[in-house]
């Protein structure tokens, strides 16, 4: 079982990098829906609900590199904590990764009616969370490239590090886990892709 689900701070590491390399992906589709979110309505709560398993991954493996540091694990002591500017920044990441998701999964819960309430607090987290996000991702796209290889899957590869069966298993759960629960919930999304569900643009006479 060791084996299986071990790796040490190269096995966070990796899982950290592949996780974050297919929110990279599914967050620039996200992206892509904000701009034609009337057309797109559908596609882009299918895809915030599907982010959800990547996301938790997420945090759950950056926040047990933060933990096995702080309780003073030698591996991880020895391997040192990110940056000083990406560990303030941090908690401002999560804090508003969990804002964001949960206002949206409201918005969609309580429909059209929320809006007035919950759509600001949906677009104003969005818009920090995208600046903080951004200079976190930055702030590690340095070392992803080399995590990447490191993770891919293959016997011919240099050198193989404990665990890879357990961190492949866990991105796939995620992205399973969370095409499930975006399937589930598509008959929720007829409150918002009905006609009608966003106000028509005013337009202003000068």
């Amino acid at each position: 079982m060791l084996a299986l689900f071990g790796g040490g701070t190269d096995g966070n590491e990796q899982l950290t990098a592949l996780t974050g390399a297919i929110l990279i992906v599914l967050l620039a589709v996200l992206g892509v829906t904000i701009l034609r979110i009337r057309q797109l309505i559908s596609v882009h709560l299918f895809v915030g609900l599907l982010l959800l398993g990547p996301v938790a991954l997420k945090i759950a493996s950056a926040g047990y590199r933060f933990v096995r540091y702080y309780t003073r694990d030698p591996d991880y002591v020895r391997k040192g904590p990110p940056e000083l500017v990406l560990r303030v920044i941090a908690p401002i990441v999560v804090l508003t990764t969990v804002v964001v998701f949960a206002s949206g999964i409201v918005l969609l819960c309580e429909g059209t009616g929320s809006r007035a309430t919950w759509l600001p607090i949906h677009k104003m987290s969005f818009i920090v969370w995208l600046v903080f996000t951004a200079l976190h991702v930055l702030g590690h796209l340095p070392q992803m490239p080399a995590a990447l290889r490191a993770a891919r899957p293959g016997e011919g590869r240099a050198r193989r590090t404990a665990g890879d069966t357990g961190r492949w298993i866990a991105l796939a759960g995620a992205i399973v886990g969370g095409v499930v629960l975006a399937i589930a919930v598509i008959p929720h999304f007829g409150v918002w892709t009905a006609h009608g569900a966003f106000p028509p643009h005013r337009h202003h006479v000068g």
